[in-house]
């Protein structure tokens, strides 16, 4: 590993905590790093990725750059399908040990863990033969609709089809989703956890631009960036809105539609964000299942009769999950649920998503 990009990552790793995640670190500190050049861009972000998703193999006492260099040596020999990583040892050192304590570890969970995550882009609807066409290094998804995997190392973020909005960087089961939601043109819904609007986006596109979404967070900084993202996606039915999460809606209207993303422990995304595994804790499992109720509790009365609840998280826990379905089902008779939806990572090839649905009677 050449000693210009090892000192990269081990700067990124060293100013990396749970206020400062890793990979807002690493972007800032290759926008900031303008000598480097794409290929060397590309080892940093390996390594550094590297070095948490192996983390539980290595050993702290060493060297930092050491460390760096067997996480990238193990990452490396994992995805070239190597038989030196048992199944038991996957379990006991993929994720912290006080994960067990919430949920069962499987050999198949471990080993989804340890791979590096797909890039997967949603193409505006319709159109995933067209891009992939125009791309290049690019599957089809034969189960969703306008889903592409891309398998090359281009910085898609530099294709003219990106800046033309033509595709969005989504994963799979974020895009399952949107689909499961299934907006009609003309409607109205209420995306209340919008964040930088990645679903919001989908939303819009499902309803051909039609009706209206209002797309809600409590930072104003990610409603900001999903205004940027709506005006390349040539999206303009939405209404941003600050909401603080609380009792106190930013609106009376009565949607068709309410889309809950909640914020949780992102277990589901932790294949593509690693370094969540070690600054998550238990206590952040019991804290956002509260959170997730109350939301749920708040919006409820904004579903107009007939229309839809749709819950949905990035993580797999029960206690985030089956548990809270379980509860708002028990709590809200007003609402007829339907079967959930369980997406894990080792069976989706995306992130592990939970999806709820409920009908105001």
């Amino acid at each position: 590993m050449q000693r210009l990009v090892l000192d990269v990552a081990a700067r990124v790793i060293r100013a990396s905590d749970r206020e400062h995640p890793a990979d807002a670190v690493l972007r800032s500190e290759l926008r900031n790093a303008r000598q480097l050049t794409p290929a060397q861009r590309t080892e940093i972000s390996a390594a550094v990725f590297a070095y948490y998703r192996w983390f539980g193999w290595l050993d702290s006492r060493a060297p930092l750059g050491e460390q760096i260099g067997r996480g990238r040596s193990l990452a490396e020999s994992f995805e070239s399908g190597s038989k030196q990583f048992p199944g038991d040892e996957l379990v006991s050192r993929a994720v912290p040990k006080w994960f067990s304590q919430f949920m069962e570890v499987t050999p198949a969970f471990a080993r989804s863990l340890q791979h590096a995550p797909k890039r997967w882009l949603r193409a505006r609807k319709g159109r995933a033969a067209q891009l992939a066409r125009r791309l290049g290094n690019c599957k089809l998804s034969t189960d969703v609709s306008d889903a592409v995997e891309y398998l090359g190392a281009e910085d898609l973020f530099q294709r003219p089809e990106f800046k033309q909005g033509e595709f969005e960087m989504q994963d799979i089961s974020s895009q399952i989703v949107g689909h499961i939601a299934d907006p009609q043109p003309g409607e109205t819904w209420w995306d209340a956890c919008a964040g930088e609007g990645g679903k919001t986006l989908h939303l819009s596109d499902l309803m051909e631009n039609k009706g209206l979404i209002w797309a809600s967070d409590r930072a104003a900084w990610r409603l900001a960036k999903l205004k940027r993202r709506a005006a390349r996606a040539r999206v303009f039915n939405y209404r941003a809105v600050a909401w603080e999460g609380s009792s106190r809606l930013p609106t009376r209207t009565k949607f068709d539609g309410v889309l809950v993303d909640a914020p949780c422990t992102g277990v589901g995304t932790w294949q593509r964000n690693p370094q969540a595994r070690w600054t998550t804790t238990p206590q952040d499992v019991k804290e956002l299942a509260a959170l997730q109720r109350r939301l749920l509790t708040y919006v409820a009365s904004s579903v107009k009769q007939g229309g839809k609840l749709v819950y949905a998280v990035c993580t797999v826990t029960p206690d985030e999950t089956t548990v809270v379905a379980k509860w708002f089902t028990d709590s809200h008779p007003e609402f007829a649920s339907s079967p959930a939806t369980l997406l894990r990572p080792e069976e989706t090839g995306g992130n592990g998503m939970f999806i709820s649905v409920w009908q105001r009677c």
